[in-house]
């Protein structure tokens, strides 16, 4: 390991990474110097910054503006009965640390919007959307395509989930959010979390398949979800995968957009 920069302490911490084939002491690397901004302290937000943390990503961001609530705790495992009350991503710093002290971990205790994205997003790599409503996951995709930043989706309600990544500023055949879904929906045509419900395993399966795609768009190994959509059932026990089109009359990234800026998300 002398030809990278670990302490005794990190080898030893990250020694099943690196015994691994396809990571390495060259991929663990790639993890300290990499740099993840998650949007959401919440069930999403939860394994994704526990799991990013325990994998060494060397300069995690959080952002959230709510506090910790009761209520939470039944699929935000970040957090704990301690930390009622307190702002979400001061409580997942501290256990992110406690993981981990090897990591540097930014809090942004805003909500994000279109008067903050493009500066809260313009310092990392990889930008994971855990957030729960659909104006802030077309913000991020449309944020994150004219800063040319991967964005690594995921959503989860009741027993169901899906992730994908994208990275259209890569041009074809990545989509974009929007390629998936033209705009956001009407307003409470579907159920938020707190309407609907979502048991709490769900978000952990999500946010660790979010988690993982990170990882792999970190180091640069095995096969994306660009272009790809995983769908989980979990009362059905079942996972899915199709393909997704980069759509040629998409608003944002096709030749004709319509979509120049982030105009059209300022309130």
């Amino acid at each position: 390991m002398s030809d990278f920069d670990f302490s005794e302490n990190e080898v030893q911490r990250y020694a099943r990474h690196i015994v691994l084939k396809d990571v390495g002491g060259t991929g663990q690397m790639k993890l300290k110097r990499g740099r993840v901004l998650i949007v959401g302290a919440g069930g999403l937000g939860s394994p994704l910054a526990m799991y990013l943390s325990a994998a060494g990503v060397g300069s995690i961001g959080i952002v959230d503006a709510d506090t910790v609530e009761l209520s939470n705790l039944q699929r935000q495992i970040v957090h704990g009965m301690k930390d009622l009350g307190s702002p979400k991503v001061e409580s997942a710093k501290s256990t992110m640390l406690d993981m981990n002290p090897e990591i540097t971990v930014r809090t942004h205790d805003v909500r994000l919007d279109a008067s903050n994205v493009m500066d809260l997003i313009a310092d990392y790599d990889v930008i994971a959307d855990g957030s729960d409503n659909f104006e802030t996951r077309f913000l991020l995709n449309d944020a994150c395509y004219f800063a040319g930043k991967t964005l690594v989706s995921g959503a989860a309600l009741r027993f169901d989930g899906q992730v994908s990544t994208f990275k259209a500023h890569l041009g074809d055949p990545h989509p974009c959010y929007r390629c998936i879904y033209h705009s956001p929906p009407p307003e409470d045509a579907i159920p938020s979390c707190a309407q609907g419900g979502v048991l709490g395993p769900v978000v952990g399966m999500i946010g660790g398949i979010q988690a993982t795609e990170i990882l792999k768009e970190l180091m640069g190994i095995g096969d994306g979800l660009s272009g790809r959509l995983v769908i989980v059932d979990a009362l059905g026990a079942s996972f899915r995968k199709i393909k997704v089109p980069r759509d040629p009359g998409c608003t944002l990234c096709s030749e004709n957009a319509s979509i120049k800026d982030l105009s059209i998300h300022e309130h």
